[in-house]
């Protein structure tokens, strides 16, 4: 499988994982991706999956499985993702690597967001925020009628947040407490109506997850 292709299959999740996270593809017995994010492992492509890793478990149970490991394997502890695929007819893994206290710092979520206003920064209760937004290379959050810009990510945000917020877009998410009405719109996609009357698209990535959520 080119390169290519492989890029384009670990970039359907990039919305979903952190910018410090590292991926990795694993074939058979051996890893014919990988991409160094913030917490690096020092996997190489054209390497050995070893026994007991977590791509080998992964390919051998064809099942997700979450898992702290430690620094045994790779010298490196960390937390990791695996999810089972086939690539060419044949079992694969897709590995998401993330720093070791993953597990703790996604079971935390934020009580409050400190956003910058003119020039002060603000903590806002995360009940309060209605909804937050990627914009020009900048996250941005919004509560009681203000703009507040954050140096949190929208990636790393939707780890922390608590299950009252979803992901509705790439560049969106809501608190679900703020949606006033779901409607649609003249291409019949999903629109929120929020109670501050704010208009926000969802798009149809994340439209599933959406009707999951609220059962509709």
């Amino acid at each position: 499988m080119e390169k290519k292709e492989l890029q384009q299959y670990a970039s359907l999740i990039e919305d979903w994982i952190p910018k410090d996270a590292s991926m990795a593809i694993a074939v058979d017995d051996r890893y014919i991706y990988y991409h160094t994010g913030l917490h690096d492992i020092r996997l190489r492509e054209g390497q050995n999956v070893r026994p007991g890793s977590l791509a080998e478990r992964v390919i051998t149970d064809r099942s997700k499985i979450d898992v702290l490991m430690d620094e045994t394997l790779y010298g490196v502890p960390y937390y990791g993702i695996g999810y089972p695929i086939v690539l060419a007819g044949k079992p694969a893994a897709l590995i998401v690597i993330l720093p070791a206290n993953y597990h703790v710092l996604r079971n935390e979520p934020f009580q409050y967001l400190t956003g910058k206003n003119d020039d002060d920064w603000i903590p806002v209760a995360i009940d309060e925020v209605t909804y937050i937004e990627s914009l020009q290379k900048k996250t941005w959050f919004y509560a009681e009628g203000q703009q507040y810009s954050t140096n949190h990510t929208l990636k790393d945000l939707h780890l922390r947040l608590p299950k009252s917020f979803i992901r509705i877009h790439r560049s969106y998410i809501v608190n679900i407490q703020s949606i006033q009405r779901i409607s649609r719109d003249i291409t019949s996609n999903l629109l929120l109506l929020l109670k501050d009357g704010t208009e926000l698209p969802v798009s149809q990535t994340y439209m599933p997850e959406l009707r999951r959520v609220l059962g509709f």
